[in-house]
């Protein structure tokens, strides 16, 4: 007669119950992971022993193993805090290089522009270059953010998609921009200097005869090109086909001016520089202008040249409904200031700048294990690999068998609080019974040492 059936009880009980425990303190951490006890039966064995009557001995803890299930997804405020929406954790790095794995997404931005966790271990990913690109073939790098502005970049390229008018009557009298009878149509948009000072755009619609339209430029409300005589010079002339429809014809190899489907450039003295089939032309060189004041004297600041613009009216056309301007676009931007990080559903870490700019800063890069249950806790809502969980698989968000990402969320714990009181109490009731086995093993002993 032995007490190690009541002992052993009470020993996986006790620690059942501190599994229990630690799952209801953790009920509100992000990102963690319950656990379960796992017990298994013990007998005696003899090198010669047979038979199947023997009895066991009790019970042990034979494993406590973490249940990785999805946890709801809660949105935040904040998009630094990320969510995987599946499988995969994230990868940081402390400050000996060693890697941990977590899916506690509470992540923020120290003084060196790191990314971090609240145990200040650094985010791991792809860095972006200067230029936003992304090598997906090198080592993952702790992710740092600069803090530097975006530098300004020069209009080279400008598209305008529009009708124009075909009943429209035409004009046979020298335009003037101020008197607005003069021309047909005015549209207008900003384009940028190599310095990203912005000069303010304008074209003039002229029709000079059926399905032709000359069209002048100005800049900050100087003409850019002007004759001999300082009044303005046409920049370009459209020649529709007779049909309406754009001013293209990709079947005319050698196209000059007048043609139908045509656009002809013309220098400032009203010769003809080139003639286009494919709707996209050169702008003439868009000179030094006042930055604010045309007329201002004494001058002030001055923008640089612009040169080598390539303006797009491929998807222009000429019908009979009103003028009308549904696209407008350029290439170019003013220097700006970092504003705002954001984070995709793939990793992309986008830096948005002050201009409307953005561009990538990096990618985090997430990992999967062929055995989660064999990875070692370390605290801090991380984990380590271990032998038993193999070495991860890593890859961006989305890809194989990994989650997306979802920013501006976190991961609950799913600890399943109403379950784990009902394990709670039942641990209790083990807990009870084993103690009652003890108890009456003693009485029995009791009664055999009592015997006369």
């Amino acid at each position: 007669m032995g007490f190690q059936q009541g002992l052993s009880g009470l020993n996986v009980s006790a620690r059942n119950l501190e599994v229990i425990g630690n799952n209801v303190a953790n009920t509100s951490t992000y990102g963690a992971k319950a656990s379960r006890a796992e017990f298994s039966d013990m007998y005696a064995a003899a090198l010669n022993g047979s038979g199947t009557s023997a009895v066991g001995i009790g019970a042990t803890v034979a494993a406590v193993a973490q249940q990785f299930t999805q946890g709801n997804i809660s949105t935040t405020d904040n998009p630094m805090d990320l969510a995987i929406n599946g499988n995969g954790f994230f990868q940081v790095q402390d400050g000996r290089n060693q890697t941990f794995f977590t899916r506690n997404g509470q992540f923020k931005i120290d003084r060196d522009g790191f990314i971090v966790n609240n145990a200040s271990h650094k985010l791991l990913g792809y860095q972006a270059d200067l230029t936003g690109n992304i090598t997906n073939t090198s080592d993952l790098v702790p992710i740092q953010l600069t803090t530097g502005g975006i530098a300004p970049k020069q209009t080279d390229k400008t598209n305008i998609e529009m009708n124009f008018k075909s009943t429209d009557s035409i004009k046979s009298v020298p335009i003037s921009f101020a008197d607005n009878t003069t021309y047909n149509f005015t549209t207008s948009q900003t384009m940028f200097d190599v310095k990203g000072q912005s000069v303010g755009m304008a074209y003039y619609f002229q029709k000079v005869g059926d399905n032709s339209w000359d069209m002048y430029v100005t800049a900050n409300g100087t003409s850019v090109q002007t004759d001999g005589s300082g009044a303005p010079a046409k920049a370009a002339t459209l020649t529709f086909p007779t049909s309406g429809g754009t001013p293209t014809d990709l079947a005319n190899s050698n196209p000059v001016a007048g043609d139908p489907g045509t656009i002809t450039t013309y220098d400032a003295s009203g010769n003809p520089v080139a003639t286009s089939s494919t709707g996209s032309f050169t702008l003439p060189d868009i000179p030094k202008v006042n930055v604010t004041n045309a007329s201002a004297v004494p001058p002030i600041a001055q923008t640089e040249i612009i040169s080598g613009v390539t303006m797009d009216l491929a998807k222009a056309t000429e019908y009979g409904g009103n003028f009308a301007v549904t696209n407008l676009s350029q290439t170019g931007y003013a220097p700006g200031d970092l504003s705002s990080i954001t984070v995709d559903s793939t990793g992309v870490i986008l830096a948005r700048y002050s201009n409307g700019q953005s561009k990538p800063a990096g990618q985090l890069v997430t990992a999967s294990f062929r055995n989660p249950q064999g990875l070692q806790p370390q605290g801090s809502n991380e984990w380590s690999a271990t032998y038993a969980s193999n070495a991860p698989v890593t890859g961006a968000p989305g890809t194989g068998n990994l989650g997306l990402l979802q920013s501006g969320a976190l991961e609950e714990s799913n600890v399943d609080l109403t379950g784990e009181l009902v394990n709670m109490m039942v641990a209790q009731r083990m807990y009870q019974a084993n103690a009652q086995t003890i108890k009456t093993e003693d009485q029995v002993l009791q009664t055999l040492v009592n015997l006369r």
